[in-house]
């Protein structure tokens, strides 16, 4: 892929593309079976389902890079936190090749509904100066802030009717115009202290979030506006010794914790359960998302933080940051853990040589990469998503939520890149 644009390879596929996408959604797309149609009646004015078996259908290749993103740069946008920056590297030379001051406490870039702009959300902590600032994907250049309440993350439903404002300290969720960010409503989650990760149901009826600081999840009905049900979840009776034992890391220790830190969320291809990353119990609760009960529970290494599906939505890779402390140290146990989605079993570890704290980012546009933040080290890791090595780039300070850009697929819920 091009170090510089991906126009030439878009428009190869641009007529293809063109074809089954109108405004972003693909209504001129031929109907599936009814076999393969999800069993609830889709959320009013989303994309509907193509393949019921695999919501990431529709991000597999790079066939699949949707025509809104013709001419984009090929780069990796770190927002870090402390440092009050972005670094922007180019994945082909791995080198930083841009930087520019954003707000407050950066900590995600979030790609936008219409695959138009890179959202940086600034949520300082003192009131009225979080900050959403616009990223042109085709320049790599900022445009001028916009002040919003507490942005600590941002999604979007999936009609694209709204931005959803994840307000953590408000307990809040801030729908907003999607291009201007006025406030249309907002939903309030007052069981949920940390809310900040979330993902959508197949249908686009409910969402679940999660609630960092009191080990649970909500789930938020769509249609409805409002929470209607929270979930603790269970802590396993071990988890993994916060600093490498032994050669593989992996020794365990008797779990003290009373309560779980639930962080990044993922649905299953199949659209029927939800994996939830939590960085205090080193692993993956899997949570049926009809029912909105806990059905298992998958050990992945200290820290467990992000999730990101592979490009053909067999594999979950996991990003374990290496410390039970939201503050942790440099050189810790960090690793990425890959489980099988159709067992729910580990089936590969990737350590950090020489410790580390893997945490947020996405999978390359072609699959062949993962690119994650290193929280507590500055830097950003690559890792070879065929054999696990690690490749690093030096960054600011903090590194957080790092966006992969661009990405396949038809429009973007949000996060770092949640595609579908």
């Amino acid at each position: 892929m091009s170090s510089t644009s991906l126009k030439p390879r878009v428009a190869f596929f641009a007529l293809a593309a063109a074809a089954l996408l109108v405004g972003g959604v693909d209504a001129a797309a031929p109907t599936m079976p009814a076999a393969s149609a999800p069993s609830a009646e889709p959320l009013p004015g989303m994309p509907r389902v193509v393949d019921a078996q695999n919501i990431y259908s529709e991000t597999r290749s790079l066939e699949q890079l949707s025509p809104a993103v013709r001419g984009d740069l090929e780069r990796i946008y770190v927002p870090n936190l402390r440092s009050n920056d972005v670094y922007v590297i180019d994945p082909s030379s791995m080198k930083v090749v841009d930087r520019f001051k954003v707000g407050i406490s950066p900590q995600h870039v979030i790609p936008s509904w219409d695959l138009r702009t890179l959202w940086v959300a600034n949520n300082a902590e003192r009131r009225n100066d979080g900050s959403l600032t616009p990223v042109d994907p085709r320049t790599g250049r900022p445009g001028k802030p916009i002040a919003v309440d507490d942005p600590y993350n941002m999604y979007f439903t999936p009609d694209g009717a709204s931005a959803v404002i994840v307000a953590e300290a408000r307990h809040r969720l801030d729908m907003r115009d999607p291009k201007t960010l006025a406030l249309q409503y907002s939903i309030d989650a007052p069981k949920c202290p940390g809310i900040n990760h979330g993902d959508f149901s197949i249908d686009g009826r409910f969402a679940i979030f999660t609630c960092e600081f009191e080990g649970s999840v909500a789930k938020i009905d769509w249609v409805k506006h409002e929470v209607v049900a929270y979930l603790k979840l269970a802590m396993p009776k071990t988890r993994y010794r916060a600093a490498p034992i032994g050669p593989d890391g992996l020794a365990t220790e008797i779990c003290s914790a009373t309560k779980g830190m639930p962080q990044d969320i993922r649905i299953s291809p199949d659209g029927k359960r939800f994996y939830v990353a939590d960085m205090s119990a080193d692993g993956v609760h899997i949570v049926d998302g009809a029912s909105f009960k806990e059905v298992g529970f998958i050990a992945t290494g200290v820290g467990a933080h992000g999730l990101y599906p592979s490009r053909d939505g067999k594999l979950l890779y996991v990003a374990n940051r290496g410390s039970h402390a939201i503050h942790g140290p440099r050189h810790g146990a960090g690793s990425v853990a890959v489980i099988d989605f159709a067992t729910e079993k580990v089936v590969a570890r990737w350590p950090v040589p020489g410790g580390g704290s893997p945490d947020m980012g996405n999978v390359s546009a072609d699959g062949k990469s993962l690119w994650l933040s290193g929280r507590y080290d500055d830097v950003v890791y690559r890792f070879d998503t065929t054999t696990g090595a690690v490749r690093q780039v030096a960054v600011g300070r903090e590194p957080h939520g790092l966006a992969v850009w661009p990405q396949p697929g038809r429009y973007s819920l949000g996060h770092t890149g949640n595609l579908r």
